[in-house]
């Protein structure tokens, strides 16, 4: 335990001197432990370090270890490609998710919130800053038309934006995150997006999470820096 707790400490320590070094209050940044593939055991662990939000990738995993820890103090964030016909089992259970990319996949989630009597769903934008084909994520150009679309839906609440960049270096991955600030700016400023609401930018990972909270990042999605690298 004592080492899982110097290594929370360190973690913590490092997103001090980064909001520090950015000018920035630490109170502003969340960190969200992302324990996809990872045992119970290593949740259990963490959450007694102190940690009590964390991130999953696969709707059943997730399923499963919500029912384990259903009784635990866990607000769990879903971040990974979600399918519409998922939706239903998490609907209740997550809260937040993150990569919404469609206004399909906004309309199940508003769908299924109706049937479950979910009052708000909190959600991200997911956007594709890499221009990467491969990858989902919403296109820049057609962030404030999805913002538009989607926020006019009563069980939605867009909190902000969320981006997967591309696999470079922590100060290769600088002009991407800064690009995601800027985005997020440009719907508050363009898109009448309430600055008191859409107010996350889930950006940055183990190895570059420095570089986001210095551009603007409020959550920040490390995983193996905790758990450990994944098979």
């Amino acid at each position: 335990m004592q080492e899982r707790i110097d290594l929370i400490k360190n973690v913590y320590t490092a997103i001090r001197e980064s909001a520090e070094a950015s000018g920035r209050d630490v109170s502003e940044i969340k960190l969200v432990a992302v324990s996809k593939t990872k045992p119970v055991e290593d949740i259990i662990a963490f959450h007694r370090t102190g940690i009590r939000e964390f991130g999953e990738n696969y709707v059943q995993e997730f399923v499963d270890k919500f029912e384990s820890l259903k009784d635990a103090d866990i607000l769990w964030h879903f971040i990974g490609s979600l399918q519409r016909n998922k939706v239903k089992y998490i609907i209740d259970k997550v809260y937040m998710i993150h990569t919404v990319d469609s206004v399909a996949l906004a309309a199940e989630i508003q769908k299924q919130a109706e049937k479950k009597n979910v009052r708000k769903v909190k959600v991200l934008l997911q956007v594709n800053v890499g221009n990467e084909p491969q990858k989902g994520g919403i296109e820049p150009d057609e962030l404030c038309r999805m913002f538009n679309e989607i926020s006019s839906m009563d069980r939605i609440s867009v909190r902000g934006l969320m981006s997967i960049p591309p696999f470079l270096s922590a100060e290769e991955l600088r002009p991407y995150h800064r690009k995601l600030y800027d985005l997020r700016t440009k719907v508050i400023s363009e898109c009448n997006a309430d600055p008191r609401e859409f107010k996350e930018l889930s950006m940055g990972m183990s190895a570059d999470f420095d570089v986001a909270i210095e551009e603007g990042a409020t959550i920040i999605r490390p995983g193996s820096i905790l758990f450990g690298e994944r098979s």
